[in-house]
């Protein structure tokens, strides 16, 4: 399985920006999908993850803000993030897990494949 993300870029505060993630060599009604992201000298945290039978789960920091969706005929995963904050500031992560997280969008450690990152910032 190969994750690709891309999408990410610098906005200013109040903006949105969708990020993609196109998954390869598999396809994606085999996996729970989520999006986790990472600022510097901070632990990667998840963001928001969409299941199988297509339940989410969001952050309580980006409720109301961000969505996730995914495309089966696409096998790409989307997270559109609007009235974004400087606090969003992270490089964001596509993971993809052959088993259900135990609880909401569940640890990093739950998560079998990871994509290589795309950069989000936004500034004030």
């Amino acid at each position: 399985v190969q994750l690709v993300e891309s999408g990410g870029d610098s906005v200013q505060a109040g903006t949105g920006l969708r990020l993609s993630c196109l998954l390869s060599r598999s396809t994606l009604n085999r996996y729970h999908m989520a999006w986790f992201r990472q600022a510097p000298g901070e632990p990667r945290e998840g963001v928001a993850s969409i299941r199988r039978d297509g339940r989410t789960f969001y952050a309580d920091s980006v409720i109301g803000r961000f969505t996730i969706s995914k495309d089966y005929a696409k096998n790409t995963v989307y997270l559109q993030m609007d009235s974004l904050k400087s606090e969003d500031t992270a490089m964001y992560y596509c993971a993809a897990s052959r088993q259900p997280p135990l609880f909401g969008i569940g640890t990093h450690g739950a998560y079998d494949y990871w994509g290589q990152g795309t950069q989000v910032t936004v500034s004030s």
